[in-house]
């Protein structure tokens, strides 16, 4: 079922959203060449809790056998796409570096989920690489100028696809964004592609989506590694992740994790 949010809720994930820009803002400043992606995860884990938040993903269940997801936030390098659990890895020159956060806020009495994501190069990398970054964080943008009343969900992801494919980049159709607000993840689904066969749905004032593009420099499939949780290209090609939390309002959109 698809949740309108009223203005006094949208209120309080707006300032969830602010608070968790800004803490995804310091994370992605601390990911330098020879930090773990351990300790990004526990540095932003004491920053939410200091701002008087919860981790969303923290805990998370799986869809089946695996265990929880155990850590604060999805910290993907490279060919890792999504939802990549912190390790002992070092983050070297020339990778890049996707951190994926959520946070529920307040985290005392009626808390509301806020989602964001944001690829970073990890010092120099090449021209392509670049590109992919710069690409996939546009087509988050052109998906976003496509949230208003009376738009349709199909009209975000036929933005999307335009300008990743357009570029010369693959779009990833087997993972999507999502509703967002009275949970991390809710209805309805947010293609990065089109297709007519799928559920569209039209844009109302009080809508809370997250829209996250995930971009494949090479061919458009995945694979699910066997700790139940890692996502990865499965041609070992470089990807991209941006995400923001949106409110559809009276005249277009407000994005509440800017």
């Amino acid at each position: 079922m698809i949740t309108i949010k009223k203005p006094e809720e949208v209120a309080v994930i707006r300032q969830g959203g602010q608070i968790l820009a800004q803490i995804l803002r310091e994370l992605l400043n601390q990911s330098k060449v020879g930090v773990t992606t351990r300790e990004i995860d526990e540095l932003a884990e004491k920053m939410i809790i200091e701002a008087g938040g919860l981790p969303a993903f923290k805990n998370y269940p799986s869809d089946g056998s695996s265990p929880p997801f155990p850590s604060t936030v999805c910290a993907s390098v490279n060919q890792q796409l999504v939802h990549t659990p912190p390790s002992d890895y070092r983050l070297q020159d020339g990778d890049i570096f996707t951190i994926d956060i959520g946070m529920e806020y307040p985290a005392k009495g009626r808390g509301f989920f806020t989602d964001m994501a944001f690829t970073v190069a990890v010092g120099k990398v090449p021209k392509l690489t670049k590109k992919l970054l710069t690409v996939t964080q546009e087509s988050l943008m052109r998906g976003i100028q496509q949230v208003r009343p009376g738009n349709h969900i199909s009209d975000i992801s036929k933005a999307v696809q335009h300008y990743v494919e357009q570029h010369g980049f693959s779009v990833v159709r087997q993972l999507v964004g999502h509703g967002v607000g009275y949970e991390v993840h809710e209805e309805p689904r947010i293609p990065n592609f089109y297709d007519p066969r799928q559920t569209d749905f039209e844009l109302q004032p009080g809508m809370v989506l997250a829209i996250e593009p995930m971009v494949n420099i090479g061919e458009a499939a995945v694979d699910f590694l066997s700790d139940g949780w890692t996502v990865v290209t499965a041609d070992n090609s470089l990807c991209a992740h941006f995400e923001h939390t949106v409110a559809v309002t009276e005249r277009g959109v407000e994005i509440l994790t800017r």
